[in-house]
Order: C-alpha cells, then sequence, then structure tokens
C-alpha cells in the first residue's frame, strides 16, 4: 500500500495504521500475555507493570511490513502460551491489580484484549476511509465511518 495510505492520520494526536501496528507489537510483548501470568501467579498482591501506550510513537524506524511480520510472529507466540496455560473458568476469575484501574480479573483481561484489538480494526479502516470523504460525495450520508 502507499506509505500516505499507511501513515495517514485523522489529525493531531491521532493515529495511522503503521502507529496502530506499532502499538499492537509493544502490546504482544509487554501486556496481555505478561499480565496474564502476573495475574495467575501473584493474584492481586502484585500489579501490573505500567503500559505506556505511545511507545510506538518514538520507534519509527521500522517498515510496516517488518511490524506486520513481527506482530504475527509475536501474536502466535501469545496464542501458544494462552493454550497452554489451559485456564479454567475458576481462572478467568482471578483477580489481578491494573495500575489506574484497581481490581481486574483475568476474564475481563482477555476479554479486554479481544475488544482492544478490534478497536484499533476499526480505527485502521476507518482512518483509511476517511482519506475518502470528499470523494465519495453524496454518498457520505450513507457511510458511518465518514462521521
Amino acid at each position: 500500500m502507499p506509505t500516505g495510505w499507511l501513515r495517514a492520520k485523522d489529525g493531531p494526536d491521532t493515529w495511522s495504521p503503521y502507529d496502530v501496528m506499532g502499538h499492537f507489537v509493544h502490546g504482544e510483548k509487554t501486556d496481555w500475555i505478561p499480565r496474564a501470568r502476573i495475574i495467575l501467579e501473584h493474584g492481586d498482591t502484585r500489579a501490573f507493570e505500567p503500559f505506556d501506550r505511545f511507545t510506538q510513537m518514538r520507534q519509527t524506524d521500522e517498515s510496516l511490513d517488518q511490524r506486520l511480520d513481527d506482530f504475527a510472529t509475536l501474536r502466535r507466540a501469545s496464542l501458544e502460551a494462552l493454550g497452554e496455560m489451559r485456564l479454567t473458568p475458576a481462572d478467568l476469575l482471578r483477580r489481578g491489580h491494573h495500575p489506574e484501574l484497581g481490581a481486574v480479573t483475568l476474564g475481563q483481561l482477555l476479554a479486554a484484549w479481544t475488544a482492544h484489538d478490534l478497536n484499533h480494526i476499526g480505527q485502521i479502516a476507518g482512518v483509511m476511509a476517511r482519506r475518502y470523504r470528499d470523494d465519495v460525495g453524496v454518498w457520505r450520508q450513507y457511510l458511518a465511518v465518514m462521521r
């Protein structure tokens, strides 16, 4: 895809598809599975490490292809690790401690992981679609993504 699409943003302090992929990579390394392990090993006696949601904005030397490859590798490893945990319904109720949000359960963490990714996929689609805001003309009224 052209760089203009991959680096497109809706405005200042918004994220491009490239930025979102960097965020996904960082999350795979430091967020979801590491936090699940903290809950399983320490419960709520040890707070999660704070997550820097903006690390990807300072790491811009890799290509989108590299970010995609890294994400694919890391996600595969995360899903394997999740499967190896052999979680039970009781495990999903185990509590952890988020440094900003307070008490959370493992089930909430895993649900948030799914919703988080879907949220950012929608963000990517929206940013890319809105590049056509003027070009779609009168069809804009039928396209919620343009709002």
